[in-house]
């Protein structure tokens, strides 16, 4: 069905627009007309069950993805805004936690990273790639 509604110009017609929907008009937000984990969350602790639901089902794919590179794992480490809340990665690690030890590092340093990733190049320490 994906490859129908691109090859019918469902979602515009060019990879820019396709990207954006995929982005930006699915997952929690199509669900729930919110990204926003803390409202999500909010939502299914005072007894919403869609905002529930799509919360479990949001943690149950992110299970699947690490028993998919359980093999190549020797430890699991949740990181991200959505870290931040104890019964989402709860759920995560009730699913994963057998594979091998699981470790919650909330928050989002991808700022930080690429500043430090900055920093580096001017120091000489690093050559700046170039992607096109």
């Amino acid at each position: 069905p994906i490859v129908r509604a691109v090859y019918e110009g469902k979602f515009g017609d060019s990879y820019e627009s396709f990207r954006w929907f995929f982005t930006a008009r699915c997952g929690l937000i199509s669900y729930l007309g919110t990204n926003d984990g803390r409202v999500v969350s909010l939502r299914a602790r005072q007894g919403d069950a869609d905002a529930e639901l799509a919360y479990r089902g949001m943690a149950y794919q992110i299970a699947k993805e690490i028993g998919a590179m359980s093999a190549a794992l020797c430890a699991i480490l949740l990181t991200g805004g959505f870290a931040h809340d104890a019964m989402f990665t709860g759920w995560i690690e009730e699913a994963v936690s057998f594979i091998a030890p699981v470790s919650v590092y909330p928050g989002e340093n991808e700022m930080l990273a690429l500043a430090q990733g900055a920093l580096r190049v001017l120091r000489g320490e690093e050559t700046a790639l170039e992607y096109s």
